[in-house]
């Protein structure tokens, strides 16, 4: 008998601390345990010669703190024999921009090419720190703006690069490059 309320205890007591586990706020830009959910959102920038592209944005809740995504191909615009050699597409958040870090080679599907984190410097930025991924099929590359609140993109990196590798994202990519 005394075992049995014992167990039942210790069952009550962790189920409690789980569900405080659950239910307590996560510091800013802690991603531990998290699952991503991206929601697509309206494009929020002016026509350019490029069109517009696609938004996303992941709550907090979901990511550790907001992040917003952009996508969009550029086509026509890579060099067709060497495909994306430089790290940076940031024409969307402008401005003065640092790297944190070397790039790197990435692979999204098929394609090959360079990922890299910024911090902002700008007056009238849109966040603390930028990730930006280019990657191309033949000629034409398709660029990814990531903006965080924070200065930690590598907390936020791989769950981006595994956003962009999914089904959907790639057919859009096939759909946009005419592929």
């Amino acid at each position: 008998m005394k075992s049995a309320g014992l167990a039942l205890a210790l069952a009550a007591g962790l189920a409690g601390a789980i569900a405080i586990a659950l239910i307590a706020p996560r510091p800013a830009g802690d991603t531990s345990g998290i699952h991503p959910l991206w929601a697509e959102v309206t494009w929020p920038f002016p026509m350019d010669q490029w069109g517009t592209g696609r938004a996303f944005s992941c709550k907090a809740a979901d990511c550790g703190s907001e992040v917003k995504l952009y996508l969009r191909a550029k086509l026509g615009s890579c060099n067709c024999a060497t495909g994306v050699a430089d790290d940076a597409d940031l024409d969307l958040v402008g401005g003065e921009v640092s790297p944190l870090g070397a790039g790197r080679p990435i692979t999204v599907a098929w394609m090959k090419g360079r990922s890299r984190a910024y911090a902002l410097a700008t007056r009238n930025r849109p966040g603390k720190s930028a990730i930006s991924v280019v990657f191309n099929d033949r000629c034409d590359m398709i660029v990814a703006t990531v903006v965080l609140p924070h200065d930690r993109p590598a907390t936020i990196e791989p769950d981006v690069m595994e956003f962009l590798n999914s089904r959907p994202l790639v057919h859009w990519a096939e759909v946009a490059l005419g592929i």
